[in-house]
């Protein structure tokens, strides 16, 4: 089939791919780094910087073709159940006049996916800030990246099982945010707690004004990853722009109320957290929940989240350093399966795609499997390969290094000199 280029969608989605690479340079740089002492501020600029390098060249080589091609797919080939096929490698055959149905050209496809692959293994450092090796980190990122992130997505976004089930995720929410927070929570056990960490006691960030900024551009940024996730600037992309601003706000809202009544002060690494909270929550139910919905899921992955974080990550004692499984994890859990109550055809446009709370019933169910199946992979896969990258190079930094500071062992730099 012929597509006609479209120079509005185009544009915007040129401006959206953009707005997703904010997210993680600077946005989550900046975000994690502030959070971090500033003896270890660099290490997390770097293992971000580092995450858009490498996920980048493994998405051009082979990670688009694994997740969209569909030579194994059209062949029959067992293999399709974890990748699409080979016939995209190197962007094989995707030329400056390809195009995909929404009229723009899919280089921009490409590169628009290409950002999502580049900021989930970025979430999961949160978790392990401030004591794992740089060269541990590589080699984790680049094969969590091909044995985790390209087969979830091909199952969700590139005609596997999943979305062949009729599974809900409109920009990210099992694929990016599950998949991040699950891992985030292995490697945060299996590492163990910081040396000098107390449970209850966080330790105080170094730089709340960079904690603000990197959610800022977090907050930025997502309204290219949902409302691009649409790929066309139509009644879709500005519901979706809707719904993230509308739960972000709330989640932000209830954080700060939550954190008011409890510890006696609002603060703006709460209000930070909870934003960040909402949006992930929103993110795989955008293109399909109304006002209620936005409100709805900004409000309880707020509670949920601040559960997790204030009392469960004391209660069971693992050491997330920055709250990765239980904002990203916990977040991303929340959305998809409330996505399964508050989708409406009302945005959707599907009679066949509502939710619960609209009589399918059936939905809540698919959405419940998907996360299960995302969950379960994820760790499973996490925890082998702790064991793998363990082995061949080490993943936790000496107690001396973890002691002085990532920066000047890892990195021979200091952030303030």
């Amino acid at each position: 089939m012929e597509f006609i280029l479209d120079s509005g969608n185009t544009a915007w989605m040129i401006v959206a791919t953009m707005l997703v690479l904010l997210m993680t340079i600077p946005g989550l740089a900046l975000f994690y780094g502030g959070l971090v002492r500033q003896k270890n501020v660099l290490s997390i600029i770097m293992q971000c910087l580092l995450c858009v390098g490498a996920a980048s060249l493994i998405w051009i080589a082979f990670g688009y073709s694994w997740v969209f091609g569909t030579s194994f797919m059209e062949s029959g080939n067992p293999l399709s159940f974890i990748i699409g096929g080979f016939d995209k490698v190197m962007l094989e055959g995707v030329t400056t006049s390809s195009l995909i149905s929404t009229g723009i050209p899919e280089i921009i496809f490409v590169l628009f996916q290409c950002m999502f692959a580049v900021i989930t293994p970025a979430l999961i450092l949160g978790a392990f800030a401030e004591r794992i090796k740089f060269s541990g980190y590589l080699l984790f990122t680049v094969l969590w990246l091909i044995v985790v992130y390209l087969p979830s997505a091909h199952w969700v976004w590139g005609g596997g099982f999943l979305q062949e089930m009729g599974a809900i995720d409109f920009a990210g929410g099992t694929v990016v945010h599950i998949n991040a927070g699950i891992s985030a929570l292995v490697m945060a056990i299996m590492l163990g707690k910081r040396e000098d960490y107390k449970i209850g006691l966080p330790i105080t960030p170094h730089n709340i004004p960079y904690v603000f900024m990197g959610a800022a551009f977090l907050w930025l940024g997502w309204f290219g990853f949902n409302a691009g996730s649409g790929l066309a600037a139509d009644g879709l992309a500005a519901n979706a722009f809707l719904v993230t601003h509308l739960s972000t706000c709330t989640a932000a809202m209830v954080w700060m109320l939550i954190d008011w009544l409890h510890n006696k002060k609002p603060t703006t690494v709460g209000v930070c957290t909870g934003a960040v909270a909402g949006l992930v929550a929103i993110t795989p139910a955008a293109g399909t929940v109304g006002v209620l919905g936005a409100f709805c899921i900004g409000a309880i992955s707020s509670v949920i989240c601040f559960w997790m974080v204030a009392f469960v990550k004391a209660k069971l004692k693992y050491d997330d350093s920055l709250d990765a499984f239980g904002v990203h994890g916990i977040g991303g859990i929340v959305g998809s399966i409330l996505t399964g109550v508050f989708a409406t055809e009302a945005v959707s446009g599907d009679p066949d795609v509502t939710g619960a709370l609209y009589g399918n019933w059936n939905q809540l169910w698919v959405q419940t499997v998907a996360t299960v199946v995302s969950i379960i992979f994820s760790g499973v896969m996490t925890y082998i390969l702790f064991k793998v990258v363990n082995a061949l190079v080490g993943i936790r930094a000496d107690r001396r290094v973890e002691e002085e500071g990532l920066d000047i062992y890892e990195h021979g730099e200091s952030a303030y000199n």
